[in-house]
């Protein structure tokens, strides 16, 4: 609440107003204005506490005075009871009446009594002097409904604010977008996102929840423009955010991007998992140096990648180094298929002795319809060397 909406009451009211209290009042009420201005609040207080006017509108005048003093002095209770016993006379006139009525809604709402405070905007609004600005009411009518956790009328007192104000700020659309997220009006909260992110690019919250809302509609592309625009602009996305975008590349067909984001992340190459991550994304986009130098990686951080590594390897004709990989795979159900996988190096090395030895070797592992046919095959390919 603006200090000034409260200190334009200060003013002692001259001409017909004045005229309006008795001689007794006004020289008091003019007294105790003279004690404020020279700082003596707590003198202009007691003046005016100890007054007891006999006539109705002297009452209301000094209660409305006393309860701008009180607020001035922090006392907000007899602040709000003053004003509100000024308001419920219904004597004061015109302006007066309603900048009182103002006062009492804004200490009000600044001391959380919203639901107080509410009928009184209301009331407001509905015969507004020239000068004041209806926007402020509407906005703290919105402010008073989110508290109260009331997400329609919200809405309603945004939508009249937006007719005066055209580009509304941030603190408006923030209660317009949490209300439509309480509400679970995803797509109507996305224009009021892109509002929010045209005016603080460089807040972070605005970008997650639209890559989540477009992500909570199916609409995956749309998260990743949003999240790769955000990052794009320097804005400073957390583990999570880029692991999704990462994710989201994927998806869309382009795992090399993936690859590199998952590269960027804090501590990717001492995370046996993030660098696992890596390597394969990479391999996905059959970029099999990079995939072959990250699973190396994630293999020293962690045994339990040399089966993948030595798969690659072999694939790439890189036999010796495959063989070197597979004599440290440890996983006790992949025994067989790593004998296999010897068998496929040596073969391919032309050592067909050592290859029948490891597929003999899977087949008492775990006989199966491959171990069998490797053997009977290489026995054959013995046969004709012999």
């Amino acid at each position: 609440m603006k200090k000034f909406l409260l200190l334009l009451a200060l003013a002692i009211p001259s001409g017909v107003v004045h005229a309006e209290l008795t001689q007794f009042t006004a020289n008091k009420v003019q007294r105790a204005h003279n004690l404020q201005q020279e700082d003596k609040l707590p003198e202009a207080i007691e003046l005016l506490a100890g007054l007891n006017p006999a006539k109705a509108y002297d009452k209301a005048f000094v209660k409305r005075m006393l309860g701008v003093f009180y607020w001035q002095q922090g006392s907000i209770k007899p602040a709000i009871d003053n004003l509100a016993d000024a308001v419920d006379s219904g004597l004061l006139k015109d302006e007066q009446a309603w900048t009182t009525q103002r006062m009492l809604a804004d200490i009000l709402l600044t001391d959380a009594q919203y639901k107080r405070a509410l009928p009184h905007y209301y009331q407001l609004t509905k015969n507004i002097p020239e000068q004041q600005q209806p926007e402020s009411l509407w906005l703290r009518i919105a402010q008073s409904h989110y508290q109260l956790g009331e997400w329609q009328p919200v809405l309603k007192a945004v939508q009249v604010y937006q007719r005066y104000v055209k580009q509304p700020d941030v603190p408006i659309l923030s209660m317009k977008l949490g209300a439509q997220l309480q509400l679970e009006r995803w797509k109507s909260a996305l224009p009021t996102l892109q509002s929010l992110i045209a005016l603080e690019p460089d807040h972070l919250a605005w970008w997650q929840q639209m890559a989540g809302l477009q992500l909570r509609l199916g609409r995956t592309k749309n998260a990743l423009e949003t999240l790769a625009l955000a990052k794009r602009q320097g804005v400073a996305l957390t583990q999570q955010n880029l692991t999704t975008l990462a994710q989201l590349y994927a998806q869309q067909g382009i795992p090399e991007r993936a690859a590199i984001i998952y590269s960027q992340l804090d501590g990717a190459n001492n995370d046996a998992e993030l660098m696992s991550m890596q390597a394969m994304y990479w391999q996905q986009a059959k970029e099999w140096d990079h995939a072959i130098s990250a699973w190396k990686i994630a293999a020293k951080l962690d045994d339990r990648h040399r089966w993948a590594l030595a798969q690659l390897l072999l694939q790439e004709g890189q036999f010796d180094q495959a063989l070197a990989q597979l004599d440290k795979v440890k996983q006790k159900a992949s025994k067989a298929e790593v004998e296999l996988a010897r068998v496929q190096a040596y073969y391919k090395m032309k050592d067909y002795e050592k290859a029948i030895i490891h597929a003999k070797q899977a087949n008492n592992i775990q006989s199966s319809a491959t171990s069998k046919s490797w053997i009977k095959y290489l026995n054959q390919m013995r046969e004709m060397d012999g």
